[in-house]
């Protein structure tokens, strides 16, 4: 029973192996690609970012990527700690990103979750080469009720 499953194991070693050398002998080439951006909190709503102005940690993202074939792909990002969420992708070259919009969702903050951008997404081109990355202008968020040192 032992010999059996070693030979099984072994089997499908070898063809994982010629699986992976049929991919890198056929010629195709790899292509990765990034997107990243800034989640903020505008605390006074002057739609500047200021000292007391602060990062949100957990905001969510979404990404719609339009490839060079027409394939349409989603990507949903959170922010980590710094306030900065990340999207990032390899396939085939001729499959590459084409356009992108980005958008925010969602803050989870307590006090910060009305959209501050009048115009939310932002639209791009994607025509940077592999292992580059495009960085999109912070998204704002603002909080229900301004701060009386902001007025």
């Amino acid at each position: 029973m032992f010999v059996e499953a070693k030979m099984e194991s072994e089997k499908r070693m070898m063809a994982m192996v010629i699986f992976l050398l049929s991919i890198f002998l056929n010629g195709a080439k790899a292509w990765t690609g990034e997107i990243h951006g800034r989640v903020v909190c505008d605390v006074c709503g002057d739609s500047s970012i200021g000292p007391e102005d602060h990062v949100l940690q957990g905001a969510e993202v979404a990404v719609l990527c339009i490839t060079k074939s027409g394939d349409v792909l989603n990507y949903q990002a959170f922010t980590d700690a710094k306030g900065i969420y990340t999207v990032g992708e390899t396939m085939p070259e001729s499959d590459c990103w084409d356009m992108c919009v980005a958008r925010p969702i969602r803050s989870f903050h307590e006090h910060c979750t009305h959209h501050g951008n009048a115009n939310a997404g932002v639209k791009f081109s994607y025509n940077l080469p592999s292992g580059y990355s495009h960085a999109v202008r912070p998204f704002l968020y603002q909080p229900t009720k301004v701060p009386m040192y902001c007025l």
